[in-house]
């Protein structure tokens, strides 16, 4: 038995798939197979796959019906041979030490679940400024009460950089279709099962971004269903038994964050906002106060949570630091949800 499987779907991915198998081949550690599955492509993948697999023994070929890529990865995994499952996707780059630190990473600490790294967007002429913000929040993610605790922000941990124990993600049900992107619904049923996460703090893999990337191209993954993933996680996890939930944002992300806990039928009673233009109306119904009124609102319910939904750049952290005053404490009392 290899001691890590990669796994790895492919489709219509030849203009890439050559650098990640050469990023494949070059690991230092040598002990792993790939087990990649051909998800009916149109183009030379097959082929390049067969030609790949004449001189590469690590490299075991799945080919079957085109059905995305949860269906193609979770294809894989039923098929992988190894306890350690590496997530790869077949247009990026492994670094040469990927495999031997994460691997190492999870024999060391045998109470982590999903280890994942650092990682760089590729190539750099073409990086959104979106993406580069997201890779410095997501690179500021290391250990498991970094990960745990800005897990409803947004997903903490790049896909194709993780490595996982396999029981764990088939207890939890593997890959599933939900209408919203899997990998950050896969992390976020992990979390509330109370897995554990952890990142080695190094640069292990080259994302690379382009207009075609599934991010940008399939609806699964827009804002909106986003924040339907994070609404439906929040409220069967850290909001269950809350008698009340504060949302401060009364911007357009409260809005869009308030209509999806609303029908979760979480217990909203007030939005807070710092704008002096929407303090003192209402949002959905409710009041819109301001920061000063927070902590009377919150003495009101024996048991509150409170969300921060605003969308702006540095604001979390702004809000944080008013939260602190108020001894209300991070991952307990309050998530941030933008």
């Amino acid at each position: 038995m290899p001691a890590v499987s990669v796994i790895l779907p492919c489709y219509n991915a030849t203009a890439t798939l050559n650098e990640t198998l050469e990023s494949l081949a070059a690991q230092t550690h040598h002990d792993f197979e790939i087990v990649a599955v051909d998800d009916g492509s149109t183009d030379g993948t097959a082929d390049m796959l067969a030609t790949w697999a004449q001189s590469e023994p690590r490299l075991r070929v799945i080919t079957q019906e085109h059905a995305g890529v949860i269906g193609a990865a979770n294809t894989a995994l039923a098929n992988c041979e190894s306890t350690y499952v590496a997530r790869m996707d077949a247009d990026d780059r492994a670094h040469p030490e990927r495999l031997a630190k994460q691997a190492a990473y999870l024999d060391a600490h045998p109470d982590v679940g999903v280890v994942g790294c650092l990682v760089r967007g590729f190539p750099e002429s073409e990086l959104r400024e979106g993406f580069r913000i997201y890779i410095d929040w997501l690179n500021s993610l290391v250990s498991n009460e970094d990960i745990r605790r800005e897990m409803f922000v947004e997903s903490p941990i790049a896909n194709p950089s993780a490595i996982f124990r396999k029981e764990l993600v088939l207890d939890a049900g593997g890959y599933q279709d939900r209408g919203w992107p899997e990998d950050y619904d896969l992390w976020l049923r992990l979390y509330l099962s109370g897995a554990k996460f952890a990142k080695v703090p190094e640069v292990l893999l080259d994302w690379r971004d382009h207009p075609t990337r599934l991010t940008r191209a399939d609806s699964r993954y827009s804002l909106e269903n986003f924040i339907r993933t994070k609404a439906h996680y929040i409220a069967q996890g850290p909001l269950v038994g809350r008698d009340a939930v504060i949302l401060w944002g009364a911007g357009m992300m409260g809005k869009r964050v308030s209509k999806h806990l609303l029908r979760a039928e979480v217990p909203l009673v007030v939005f807070v906002d710092v704008d002096k233009a929407k303090i003192g109306r209402t949002r959905r119904g409710l009041p819109i106060v301001s920061p000063d009124e927070l902590m009377e609102w919150w003495g009101r319910y024996e048991n509150p949570a409170l969300l921060a939904a605003v969308g702006a750049r540095g604001a979390r952290k702004l809000i944080r630091a008013r939260l602190n005053e108020f001894g209300l404490v991070e991952g307990k009392d309050w998530w941030g949800v933008a």
